[in-house]
């Protein structure tokens, strides 16, 4: 899912696409697409190139970080009176689940005195940020950083082209941009008004989840920078529901883990912050008690056989065991526990703080976890627990 600041990362194993198609990833069968970022360089590219020769190259080229050279179909164009030329192109996401898939991506560049350089501009649907902690200062538009560079690049290969000075301002805009980025978290970032313009490579490698992955990395940002000292990483809403009630925790606070455990400790690893509260669903919890850190149903599955084990552990009779390990699902194993009066949910709770701790090798980072059923009732907890 894209349409944060940071963006979707990408392109080892792309092959060599081109001519405004998305390439094919070696040995998947998947398309690969092509960032906002990509898009708005060839949209300003072509914008560009025909304010200065009154004709928009179409299919327009653009040369990507990592050497693809895709060719885009226009859109959209517009020459104004001379100062200003307008061209879009339509996001490509390849075979990827992106919300951003099919939308229309604008540059509008006009000429700026000598000196100028090249300035970005959040035209309708980009947003603009609003905290910090992001790659770009609070007020600016949110067009990444490599994108920014991927535009300046191509506005002074053009410029040499025609004897240009390259001075000019950049609006990039994305038709009902706003509305999208409603799908995103770009709101709970502070990034109010539409959609990011990113991308790290240009490319978008599908189902990849670097987007989501790197929403977390700048979720970690944000709260540090706003100067919050215990976050929560939640699978879904019902945890964050749970978390805001436990703890009082403010939105920014907040980190939308899904199933990425592991990049939430991995990057708080690294970033870290005195508490971190890890709350979710009971099924998934017990996988990261288990030692998963991807947890995907279709990453890595609720081990019965390891519930039993736990059970046992908490003073559960062999009956007990063997019915847990031949359950159907978690949630019928926690029931089963629940009815005979052992504390299973607490167990995996332990369990899943003590693996998390260990991803966190003695980091200054206190953990503890919150299990809990589909209508957000805990069913298990963990005390908190500081570095081993």
């Amino acid at each position: 899912m894209s349409g944060v600041v940071g963006g979707a990362n990408g392109a080892d194993g792309v092959g060599a696409p081109g001519g405004g198609r998305s390439g094919q990833l070696k040995h998947t069968g998947l398309r690969a697409g092509w960032t906002t970022g990509a898009c708005a360089t060839a949209a300003a590219t072509a914008a560009y190139t025909a304010l200065l020769t009154g004709e928009f190259p179409d299919p327009v080229t653009v040369t990507l970080p990592k050497g693809h050279t895709p060719s885009f179909a226009l859109a959209a164009e517009e020459l104004g009176d001379g100062a200003w030329a307008m061209a879009g192109v339509v996001k490509d996401a390849g075979d990827d689940p992106d919300v951003t898939h099919g939308a229309l991506v604008r540059a509008t560049v006009r000429a700026l005195p000598a000196g100028a350089g090249v300035v970005f501009v959040a035209g309708p649907g980009v947003g603009t940020v609003t905290k910090p902690g992001l790659p770009l200062p609070v007020g600016e538009p949110a067009v990444n950083p490599v994108p920014r560079q991927l535009m300046r690049d191509h506005v002074a290969r053009v410029a040499e082209a025609y004897g240009a000075r390259g001075d000019v301002e950049i609006t990039v805009s994305v038709d009902h941009g706003e509305e999208i980025a409603r799908s995103t978290w770009n709101p709970r970032l502070g990034i109010l008004g539409g959609l990011s313009i990113l991308g790290t490579t240009g490319v978008v490698v599908p189902y990849s989840c670097s987007a989501w992955i790197d929403s977390i990395r700048r979720g970690v940002d944000v709260a540090r920078a706003a100067g919050h000292t215990h976050v929560a990483g939640c699978t879904g809403s019902t945890s964050e529901k749970t978390v805001v009630a436990e703890y009082g925790l403010p939105e920014d606070a907040l980190l939308d883990m899904g199933d990425f455990a592991g990049a939430v400790l991995k990057y708080v690893r690294r970033h870290p912050v005195d508490r971190l509260t890890l709350c979710g669903g009971f099924a998934k919890l017990s996988k990261l008690a288990a030692g998963h850190m991807d947890l995907h149903s279709g990453r890595s599955q609720v081990d019965k056989g390891f519930l039993a084990g736990l059970a046992r552990r908490g003073g559960a009779d062999a009956a007990l065991c063997e019915d847990i390990a031949g359950a159907n699902t978690g949630l019928a194993a926690l029931q089963l526990s629940l009815a005979a009066g052992v504390a299973l949910g607490d167990l995996v709770a332990a369990e899943a703080r003590d693996q998390a701790l260990a991803v966190l090798r003695g980091a200054p980072v206190a953990v503890d976890v919150i299990c809990i059923d589909r209508a957000g009732t805990v069913v298990g907890r963990s005390a908190v627990r500081g570095p081993r």
